[in-house]
């Protein structure tokens, strides 16, 4: 059995407790790599380590699994740790806080900030960590998933888990927008093509009835607005306008 590492970095310790396939703990180990997440620890795995389908499903992420300490139990396997987090979706009998992987990640941000060691177990595919695991274990992550079909496969819990990590800790925007090379069209630019449009549009005799006009034209330029056009897409709306008139002439 490995013994307990001093150096594992920033981040929270991933505890697959009783693996039973070597495909679901390289499936674990691809989708922590993902994710930001290097330091595994494996408590008794089934087929023993280390496991060759572990290495084939890893798919580049193999350093994890070259690194995993392997421990006899729990106990021993977060017994370095300051703070430990059980997943399960089952009711345990147990007081203890439960929460979601975003709010549990949330906290071990922080505590990881702190200079404290992290823990969070997984149980075995077959029916998950059992009670007396679970009692080595300060809080409960539980996936808000349906609950008539509450069983996730190892990797995907291990995945769910990941993501909220690293995504507590990123800057990205929730959305944006990929201008491919060009820019975002312009207050003048945009009022042009409202020109353009309001041109043909009235050579059309589309503002009709005349009192309705103005709202009709209002509605025109705040749609162009509202769209958020690039250039390219200015011009491109330009050169419809007139190749339509074209058409008809």
């Amino acid at each position: 059995m490995r013994a307990l590492s001093s150096d594992l970095g920033a981040s929270p310790l991933i505890v697959l407790t009783r693996p039973q396939m070597g495909e679901n703990i390289g499936a674990a180990a691809r989708a922590m790599l993902n994710f930001g997440l290097e330091h595994m620890r494996l408590v008794a795995p089934r087929d023993g380590w280390p496991n060759p389908a572990a290495v084939a499903m890893a798919s580049g992420a193999s350093p994890v699994l070259e690194n995993a300490g392997v421990f006899a139990d729990v106990a021993a396997a977060v017994a370095d740790c300051d703070y430990v987090y059980a997943t399960t979706a089952r009711a345990r009998g147990l007081v203890k806080p439960v929460l979601t992987p975003e709010t549990a990640m949330a906290e071990a941000r922080a505590m990881v900030a702190a200079g404290k060691r992290v823990a969070v177990l997984f149980g075995p595919e077959r029916a998950g960590l059992e009670n007396e695991d679970v009692a080595e274990a300060n809080a409960i992550i539980t996936v808000p998933v349906n609950p008539g079909f509450y069983s996730l496969n190892l990797a995907q819990c291990v995945l769910l888990t990941a993501y909220e990590w690293m995504r507590q800790g990123t800057e990205a925007p929730g959305a944006r927008l990929e201008l491919a090379g060009t820019d975002l069209a312009s207050a003048v630019e945009i009022e042009k093509l409202g020109d353009h449009f309001e041109e043909k549009l009235d050579a059309a005799r589309f503002f009709f009835p005349p009192e309705k006009a103005p709202g009709m034209k209002l509605n025109l330029r705040n749609m162009l607005k509202r769209w958020g056009m690039t250039r390219s897409e200015v011009q491109t709306l330009h050169g419809i306008l007139r190749q339509l008139v074209r058409g008809r002439s």
